[in-house]
């Protein structure tokens, strides 16, 4: 599991910035060290463990780009059309390539090797055959069309840092390469929970002051996203002392526990509690909206293993939120994935917005083409952090930087994509 100690999430701080929170990440938590080897099937969505290297040149020889006829530059006239003499017909894939002789053309397929000799090929439909000689074109300049040896990549060059996250262009790239599996970390072990007399099951019973648990759903499929094997515990009942034998059962065979609400200082907030018999928890209040309470901690688990804890706030879109911006780096962290720098595109607001310094905020929002066809940025209605629907109907975030305070219409803002922020 997981090597983590007590106070690995100290902050002595008033507000937690979220820069500040994700240099902590990288000095303080260290990333698990079991790793295996898995064929590139199986390969997407992990972290590899190690630098791969190219055992290869890609591509491996010199090859045409295109059909037409590979020729000698030399022997082309600058003044005007060349007729060369056919010699020859060069599929891809065909065994040794024939040379290309003073006044001779090979007619030469995609990929095909090129013929000793021959340096450029002319594109098939800028040429003229006649019988079996072929007239080209004056000006085509030396190498045209021809793809050489190791120009995409280089034996012994590094093609995939380790901490890259496996996508398909990745594994593509290797299998191009003739590598058939990759050493990767191992797939991170996350537990799930949630507690409250008054959350129940979707597709149970509800009394009329209950309502279903959604949260538990977000968290599961937003982990499964990245790659990590979720245990989902269920609800679990408001007692500490069944809270905390839970946490620490679960702390022995995972790597993270994350949970949602029950962390504050309320009375009724029995997770806090639960934490604080079996591990250590240190309230990080990071300086974002929606969000701000959440806790971090550690759970110790039987063995000597421990787990890291991070409880979220109780309102959905503060949980994704938080999740993406909280959990995902550290997340990302854990597996030994290179840190991930998201980058918001500008768009333009087609609203007003005032929010306090020193905090970041995200306002969820619409695109849509402005009259003059320009992308802008539309506000949902409502704001409120346990309205689900503010997150279907909407594209993405408008990120606030910590120093700005407001804006007007028509202002250049910070968009990313919930495609991105999951990602």
């Amino acid at each position: 599991m997981a090597q983590l100690t007590d106070d690995c999430f100290a902050f002595s701080g008033p507000l937690l910035r979220l820069d500040d929170m994700e240099r902590l990440i990288g000095e303080r938590i260290s990333p698990v060290a079991e790793t295996e080897r898995v064929p590139l099937r199986g390969a997407r969505a992990r972290v590899a463990a190690v630098d791969v290297v190219a055992p290869v040149d890609l591509p491996p020889f010199d090859n045409s780009a295109v059909d037409g006829y590979a020729v000698r530059h030399a022997d082309l006239s600058p003044d005007g059309d060349t007729r060369l003499r056919i010699a020859g017909r060069l599929m891809a894939g065909a065994g040794a390539a024939p040379t290309v002789k003073p006044g001779e053309a090979i007619r030469i397929f995609t990929g095909a090797a090129m013929p000793a000799g021959a340096d450029t090929v002319f594109m098939q439909e800028d040429v003229t055959v006649e019988g079996d000689a072929v007239v080209v074109p004056k000006g085509l300049k030396r190498g045209s069309n021809r793809r050489l040896a190791g120009e995409d990549v280089p034996e012994g060059r590094v093609v995939l840092a380790a901490g890259t996250v496996l996508e398909p262009q990745h594994v593509a790239l290797a299998a191009a390469l003739g590598i058939a599996a990759l050493e990767v970390r191992r797939k991170l072990k996350v537990a799930i929970f949630s507690t409250g007399d008054e959350v129940v099951e979707p597709g149970s019973a509800r009394a009329g002051a209950a309502i279903y648990d959604a949260n538990r759903y977000l968290l599961g499929e937003l982990l499964e996203r990245l790659g990590a094997e979720v245990t989902d515990l269920g609800i679990l009942a408001d007692d500490p002392a069944p809270l905390a034998a839970a946490l620490q059962a679960a702390a022995a065979g995972h790597d993270l526990i994350v949970t949602s609400g029950g962390v504050s200082t309320g009375e009724a907030d029995y997770v806090r509690s639960a934490v604080e018999r079996v591990g250590s928890l240190v309230f990080w209040r990071v300086a974002i909206k929606p969000g701000r309470p959440v806790a971090l901690g550690v759970i110790r688990g039987a063995g000597g293993h421990s787990a890291a804890f991070v409880g979220l706030p109780g309102n959905p879109v503060a949980v994704f939120v938080t999740f993406v911006k909280v959990v995902k780096p550290l997340l990302r962290r854990l597996s030994g994935a290179l840190p991930q720098k998201l980058v918001p595109l500008p768009v333009r607001s087609a609203f007003a917005y005032k929010k306090k310094k020193d905090r970041r905020e995200y306002v969820r929002v619409a695109l849509r083409r402005g009259a003059d066809g320009e992308w802008e940025a539309v506000k949902h209605p409502q704001d409120g952090a346990g309205v689900l629907t503010s997150l279907t109907e909407t594209d993405g975030l408008l990120e606030f930087p910590e120093d700005v305070t407001g804006i007007e219409p028509g202002a250049r803002v910070g968009f990313i994509s919930y495609a991105a922020l999951m990602g």
